[in-house]
């Protein structure tokens, strides 16, 4: 038996039905209480503020304000939050916008209510947490050697981080063309080129697409329309 105090959770998903599901999963949940429940980003920056949780448990995709910029705004105003990310979405891109925006962990909505309460008292002991498929895709982004600056053919195949479709799709961008007129060059849908483009803005560490127009353009990639 012991006299911890359970730990604290905010719960922030745009569904009600699968807020409604959280809340009830993490009830039964030996050491843990919900103290409150948001349904968007913005709500969730506020409630935090307000409950001051151990942890929030956060979707990504939601109305007002997504996930990542909640995050990043609930670990400026309430930096002792600790931010469990728990979302359905597993690309590059979210991932790693998502943690450089301050998250925690990161686990998808298909995790065992025991891997849910064990990521719950990671992240409070101040441990990041990362879901099976997700950690391995990260330990393979960062495994890979990185092609040294100043190598012969970096003018080349500038970029190195980015694959070799990231690669196409910037140097499009970097020539002023829209995501529409991307995916029609290359065959792909919309929200697949702005999937992409998230995952590029989030390996070069740049936050806007005049940013990365810049950094692309620096390495000889595009030409100005």
């Amino acid at each position: 038996m012991t006299d911890d105090p359970p730990i604290r959770i905010l719960v922030v998903d745009d569904h009600p039905v699968v807020r409604g599901g959280l809340v009830s999963l993490l009830q039964t949940l030996p050491g843990l209480e919900v103290v409150g429940e948001a349904a968007d980003g913005q709500a969730a920056v506020d409630a935090a503020v307000d409950l001051r949780p151990d942890v929030v448990l956060m979707d990504v995709k939601m109305p007002v304000m997504d996930g990542v910029e909640a995050t990043r705004r609930i670990r400026e105003r309430a930096p002792e939050c600790r931010v469990l990310v728990l979302t359905m979405y597993d690309d590059d891109g979210t991932v790693f916008t998502a943690m450089k925006a301050g998250a925690h962990g990161y686990l998808l909505k298909e995790a065992e209510q025991t891997d849910i309460l064990r990521a719950v008292q990671s992240v409070v002991a101040g441990e990041a947490v990362f879901g099976p498929g997700v950690a391995a895709r990260l330990l393979g982004y960062f495994a890979e050697p990185p092609r040294p600056a100043g190598s012969p053919d970096e003018a080349a195949y500038p970029f190195p981080e980015l694959t070799d479709r990231e690669r196409d799709i910037l140097d499009l961008l970097a020539r002023g063309r829209r995501n529409a007129d991307i995916g029609a060059e290359l065959f792909l849908s919309p929200k697949t080129v702005s999937n992409h483009l998230t995952s590029v803005f989030a390996k070069l560490q740049v936050a806007s697409r005049a940013e990365a127009i810049v950094r692309a353009r620096e390495r000889g990639l595009g030409s100005p329309p």
